[in-house]
């Protein structure tokens, strides 16, 4: 079989007007609640897309940790590649592809790093091995080895045990949405697309997009 031949037809749902809530977070809080009872594997897994000094984008699978009416919080290296690409565009792209759903959710906004306290917070529930992990790599930066990464960790282990500190490079990120889009797969790619719009004065406008 050619890959071009590989193709699905969408026919689970269908997305009205009528179907989603004026709030996009409560769209997305009634979705993601729907993901989670159809037991998704991972369904906080998100694309998240940054760019470059020079316009080059680049794209990574992160897990948003929070979401609210301040918008979608994750957790990183601030000196790693999409630290550094944010702290120079500090604007990204979120992706939720739910394919067992046969939804997508797009989102778009600026980014800003949390509170000093909130990355403490989240830091200091992560496990253990995770914490000295983040400790231990110098994310996105070269290696000469397994061996050399495996002997930092060891370095941060001996040195901290039970108690590693958060790396001040170490932190959360939250995206402020101003475009949100909700994607249902329908049969014959006439796709369901609703999608929501951040006006000057802070309220949302909502409308139908062609497939």
């Amino acid at each position: 079989m050619s890959i071009a031949d590989i193709r699905t037809d969408y026919t689970q749902a269908s997305l009205s007007e009528q179907d989603t809530d004026a709030d996009p977070m409560a769209q997305f809080a009634r979705w993601f609640e729907e993901a989670m009872a159809a037991q998704i594997r991972e369904p906080n897994a998100m694309g998240v897309s940054t760019v470059s000094a020079d316009g080059r984008p680049s794209s990574r699978i992160l897990l948003v940790k929070d979401f609210d009416q301040r918008g979608f919080t994750w957790f990183t290296n601030y000196q790693s590649r999409k630290g550094e690409q944010l702290a120079i565009h500090p604007h990204a792209s979120l992706l939720f592809h739910w394919l067992e759903l046969e939804r997508q959710i797009r989102i778009e906004g600026r980014v800003e790093k949390v509170s000093a306290a909130e990355s403490d917070a989240y830091f200091h529930s992560r496990p253990l091995k995770s914490r000295l992990s983040a400790i231990a790599s110098a994310q996105s930066s070269p290696v000469a080895d397994r061996a050399t990464l495996e002997a930092r960790y060891a370095q941060a282990e001996a040195q901290y045990g039970d108690q590693p500190p958060r790396p001040e490079h170490w932190g959360g990120y939250r995206l402020q949405p101003d475009y949100v889009e909700f994607w249902q797969g329908r049969a014959s790619r006439l796709h369901d697309r609703i999608v929501y719009t951040r006006a000057p004065d802070g309220a949302w406008q909502r409308q139908r997009l062609q497939p």
